[in-house]
């Protein structure tokens, strides 16, 4: 299957600032590095980290102070797009992706039970490569109730599903339950993520709810605990 189709260049970047400064790499109140140190570290051109750094000022994430730089605002927003994605990688933060591997319609039994939908309820199924910085991190498979669509054309899709969700089937998420425990890596899990079939690794179990309080998607994801681990931080 074709990749999902890319963010643009200056909005993944502004999703990896947004993540490093709620992470609590950068406080509130404190100055940002240079753009030219910051171009350096990200390998992104000048332009690019400025469409960026302005896409975060409107979100009201940063403020710009003539003659002495960008700051992080005191109040933050919390309006991202990987908002709710909580892996990074060992040493912090990391740029999200994700490769679709697969998207169809079945039955699933016990998602449908989650979903408090009937037992033979079509379903949507996605599968996924998830990576950070690039580096493969975690296989995961995503559910909704298949009503919302009758089709889904793959080269529409966008790597952020939750953007999907609210330009395409009309919701979006607003909260989300995880349980997190051990499990074994998936038997569909794609070549180029490296731990073994079988193998033991990170698992969490996720319900979303969506603007409607109700449970929309349902995903379970399996994470390579070498490359990635689990953060969620609250304030």
């Amino acid at each position: 299957m074709s990749e999902s189709t890319r963010l643009p260049l200056f909005i993944q970047i502004s999703e990896l600032l947004h993540r490093e400064i709620t992470a609590g790499y950068w406080l509130p109140g404190e100055r940002l590095p240079t753009e030219a140190e910051l171009s350096k570290k990200l390998g992104v051109a000048t332009g690019t980290l400025r469409k960026a750094l302005a896409e975060l000022e409107n979100k009201g994430l940063l403020e710009r102070k003539q003659g002495s730089g960008t700051y992080v605002k005191e109040t933050l927003s919390d309006n991202a797009i990987y908002h709710f994605f909580r892996l990074e990688l060992q040493s912090g933060g990391g740029l999200p992706n994700a490769d679709f591997l697969s998207v169809e319609k079945m039955q699933n039994t016990y998602v449908a039970s989650l979903l408090s939908l009937p037992s033979n309820a079509p379903l949507w199924r996605f599968r996924r490569l998830r990576r950070l910085d690039q580096k493969p991190a975690a296989v995961e498979e995503i559910w909704i109730d298949g009503r919302h669509r009758t089709a889904i054309d793959p080269q529409e899709l966008v790597e952020s599903l939750y953007v999907y969700y609210r330009e395409k089937l009309g919701f979006w998420i607003s909260r989300v339950q995880d349980s997190i425990t051990v499990s074994n890596v998936p038997d569909w899990k794609p070549k180029e993520f490296e731990l073994a079939e079988g193998s033991p690794c990170g698992y969490i179990e996720r319900m979303s709810w969506s603007n409607r309080d109700r449970i929309e998607e349902v995903s379970f994801t399996w994470f390579d605990p070498h490359t990635v681990r689990y953060a969620a931080r609250w304030s």
